[in-house]
């Protein structure tokens, strides 16, 4: 059986609970065992050390162990704490003697057997030799304390032991609850998340993740509503062009159809009028396809930009050289104010001529006869150049400047001519102008219709 995500975090988090209070358990039981019990076994060593010098003399005054044999009251007065206290006068005993360090004591032969006190002592208990004149007479013997509880009563040992059972059990339990509330928690806001995916993966990019935090789950959450937006933006986007390109697409072809089947029934004469407004017709269509592949290519970033420095008044000087004559054809005044230093850029010159032809053509189809256009270029602020174009009425609304780097969007009839392109030379523009690491702006212009401007990175 496959578990889910939210028993495997379950299991996961109980599991490391129980692991932490099986090691904190371990932990309190050899403590107790090694630390307490090793500190009751010192103070008892303690207590050998100050009664080893007694035993000492009474050896030296007898030259024997034969008055003490079997004498417990006689050992209970060599190993009182404190001899020179009158035994009528109150007085705390030391912890050894508390916790039965005197009951644990014995005296031994040189040979290790018992003349006085526990019977317990033997080889195996804490030893100190009884020296006298340089000869070991005998031992000063005390059983350890490990061993004193082990033979006696364990009924501490005991309750401390279920004690621990008793506290770690519950402290499973409450692990178990916290675990599984968590758990709870966490995986019904992921869950959230999951489902809003799964309905992105649809294609309900309307879906929202409700944020409620500002943890990581709650970043998770905003970085998904982005994304969901991006993709409704991007999928609005993909139905406008489609149905732009059909209407664009469906116009000049249902021209050309109708003079077709005009010429196929005799009502328009084949002449050379009729098949230069089907040639017309094939070139503005071509044109347009022209445009949507150059648009596709430079949205997708697949056009092969070549960055080489470049001088970009030598390529402003051609462009304009090269437009001229449209210009004064269209009665259009054309006017520059270009330097004469270099004004050198990163970028390929192709490229370039492209974006100024369409800006250019772009003023020569939306401007009134009689008007004027002026460029201007050089440097901004610093490490920028700004090249600006702007012409004269009729001008754009403000409403409608944010929108005309759109593709085929045009802003009202006054620039929507019949000689007018496609609607997609700024969006290409604004392609080929962000390829090279520039920014593009349009503003009203002082001679009534629109202001271009265009920052370059200059080359070092």
């Amino acid at each position: 059986m496959r578990l889910n995500i939210t028993a495997k975090l379950f299991l996961t988090m109980l599991a490391t609970c129980a692991l932490v209070l099986a090691m904190n358990a371990l932990a309190g039981h050899i403590s107790f065992k090694r630390g307490f019990m090793d500190y009751l076994n010192e103070q008892g060593v303690q207590r050998m050390h100050g009664v080893l010098p007694r035993l000492q003399q009474e050896y030296r005054e007898h030259g024997s162990w034969g008055h003490l044999q079997d004498n417990r009251p006689a050992l209970r007065v060599l190993t009182r704490p404190d001899r020179s206290l009158d035994e009528t006068t109150p007085h705390v005993p030391p912890l050894s003697d508390q916790t039965g360090a005197y009951f644990r004591m014995a005296v031994l032969h040189a040979d290790y057997t018992r003349v006085v006190g526990n019977p317990e002592a033997g080889r195996d208990s804490m030893l100190m030799p009884i020296d006298v004149d340089g000869t070991t007479v005998g031992w000063l013997a005390m059983v350890p304390f490990q061993k004193a509880l082990a033979a006696g009563d364990v009924r501490f040992y005991d309750a401390q032991l279920r004690a621990w059972w008793i506290i770690g059990t519950g402290s499973v339990l409450l692990a178990a609850l916290l675990a599984w509330l968590l758990a709870r928690v966490l995986l019904r806001r992921l869950r959230g998340v999951t489902d809003a995916t799964q309905r992105l993966a649809e294609g309900d990019f309307s879906t929202r993740v409700p944020v409620f935090t500002r943890d990581e789950l709650g970043v998770l959450a905003q970085s998904v509503n982005l994304l969901a937006q991006g993709l409704e933006r991007n999928e609005s986007a993909r139905r406008t062009l489609m149905a732009d390109i059909s209407h664009e697409l469906r116009t000049p072809l249902a021209v050309m159809r109708a003079d077709l089947e005009a010429m196929q029934d005799g009502i328009s004469p084949v002449n050379d009028d009729s098949l230069v407004a089907l040639h017309q017709q094939v070139g503005q269509l071509g044109q347009l396809i022209e445009d949507l592949h150059e648009l596709s290519v430079t949205d997708a970033g697949t056009l092969a930009y070549r960055h080489e420095p470049i001088d970009l008044v030598v390529i402003l000087r051609a462009s304009l050289a090269s437009m001229s004559m449209l210009f004064e054809a269209a009665r259009l005044r054309l006017s520059s104010d270009i330097p004469d230093e270099a004004l050198r850029l990163l970028g390929d010159e192709r490229r370039l001529q492209q974006l100024l032809t369409n800006l250019l053509n772009n003023t020569l189809s939306y401007t009134d006869a009689g008007g004027q256009v002026h460029l201007t270029c050089g440097r901004g602020d610093r490490g920028w150049l700004r090249l600006q174009l702007e012409d004269s009425a009729p001008g754009v609304p403000e409403e409608k400047r944010l929108r005309l780097f759109d593709r085929f969007y045009r802003a009202d009839a006054s620039r929507n001519r019949s000689s007018g392109g496609s609607g997609l030379g700024l969006a290409i523009c604004r392609n080929i102008v962000e390829a090279h690491g520039g920014r593009i702006a349009v503003s009203p212009s002082l001679l009534g219709g629109l202001l271009i401007t265009i920052h370059f990175p200059e080359a070092a």
